[in-house]
């Protein structure tokens, strides 16, 4: 048997507010709300990540859309027309891991990344019924250390729950290697962020019988995103894919949904804005391990998608709160890069609050985002920071810059 407790203000165990629509604001004392899904309540979400070299101002999704491309040297920009559909992680989502195709100044080329060549593996097993998987390596060019997102597995008699859904294209590649180690059914799918590369998979996993979990916001900004560059509304998601189970943020660092599955005892616990506004960690008690999603990451400099509420001060928010919530031998699955122990976050919290104060002091001589590009802040940290591209590095000065500009 699997159970679920949902925390509540009144320390009820269950919460219940059934709403085929959103019909105004939640109710004092609701933690979580499970919604039906109709066409009614469906409306387009929209792309909030980056292309390869892109700033944040260039955050569209379009079918076609020219953009520009800036690199380490402002002065050798470029532009270029991207055929294909942009995902919520800064790639393609349709075309993202197919055939699409970049037209440059330099001419046309197939795209060298393939869903044909990308296979789903697991890479880690934390516990006998507690299984990691990843695509393959250098095929997805957003994410070379491992095609997509990382999925964590937990199964057994009582079903599947699984964290994270993959790519979209992906899918069926990642139920392919499930089948190979469990046959029972599929139930619970929680979203650790919005990035298609964590739920591209949803709408094909909720079909297999999983219900969705996720933070409220994750939720409302699949249902309510701005529209695209051009004014025109974003393309509709698939219903089955929007979450039906959802928790706000509550006491930070308190679970807001424990499941009872398998024997292990599973615990949602949301984030503060860090990597977005709806940032959840799931914390495996017996396994003693917790999937922390993409607020920190050892493939690249950090990214706070502030687009979608993100934070780089949220960062060191979600870190402390790890430190208290994991043990010094506590597992903590990233979404891309390696696994890590809490010591491992501590230099990225340190290099995090040096560019901040950084920024801030050159923000404050009167120094333009420009200017402070062509600082190099990161230097002394790019020896040891793999994946650290001009674009990794420009889009994380320019989030610490939008942070402290104003204040």
């Amino acid at each position: 048997m699997w159970s679920t407790k949902v925390k509540t203000l009144s320390r009820s165990p269950h919460c219940a507010k059934v709403s085929p629509r959103r019909t105004g604001p939640r109710s004092a004392g609701t933690i979580c709300t499970i919604h039906e899904i109709d066409e009614a309540d469906v409306r387009p979400f929209i792309a909030k990540e980056l292309l390869e070299g892109e700033t944040l101002k260039h955050l569209i999704r379009g079918e076609t859309s020219t953009r520009t491309s800036i690199g380490k040297d402002n002065a050798n920009e470029t532009s270029r027309t991207v055929v294909g559909r942009v995902g919520r992680d800064g790639g393609y989502s349709r075309d993202r891991l197919g055939t699409g195709t970049v037209t440059t100044e330099a001419g046309t080329g197939a795209l060298v990344r393939t869903r044909d060549k990308i296979e789903i593996s697991v890479t880690a097993k934390l516990a006998p019924n507690l299984y990691i998987l990843q695509g393959s390596p250098d095929l997805d060019m957003n994410h070379p250390d491992a095609a997509g997102g990382r999925v964590a597995v937990l199964f057994g008699p009582d079903g599947i729950l699984m964290v994270d859904s993959q790519d979209e294209e992906l899918h069926e590649k990642v139920l392919k290697t499930i089948r190979t180690f469990s046959s029972a059914p599929i139930r619970i799918l929680v979203n650790s962020h919005i990035h298609s590369d964590h739920t591209g998979g949803n709408p094909f996993f909720a079909k297999q019988g999983a219900l969705i979990f996720s933070r409220e916001e994750l939720r409302d900004e699949m249902l309510h995103p701005p529209r695209q560059g051009n004014g025109t509304p974003a393309p509709a998601p698939d219903p089955a894919g929007v979450p039906v189970m959802t928790y706000p943020l509550g006491t930070p660092g308190a679970p807001a949904v424990t499941i009872h599955l398998d024997g292990e005892v599973v615990d949602f616990i949301p984030v503060p804005a860090s990597h977005t506004g709806g940032d959840t960690v799931i914390r495996f008690q017996h396994a003693n391990a917790i999937y922390i999603g993409d607020f920190y990451r050892n493939f690249g400099y950090p990214f706070a998608d502030q687009a979608n509420g993100g934070s780089i001060r949220g960062m060191i928010t979600a870190i402390d709160m790890i430190a208290k919530t994991a043990g010094p031998d506590t597992t903590l699955i990233t979404g891309h890069g390696t696994l890590v122990k809490k010591a491992d976050l501590l230099p990225y919290r340190a290099m995090v609050v040096d560019i901040l104060a950084k920024t801030k002091k050159l923000v404050d001589q009167g120094k333009s985002l420009d200017d402070i590009l062509a600082a190099n802040l990161t230097a002394p940290y790019d020896a040891t920071t793999k994946g650290d591209t001009p674009a990794s590095k420009n889009r994380f000065i320019t989030e610490a810059y939008n942070e402290v500009k104003d204040k």
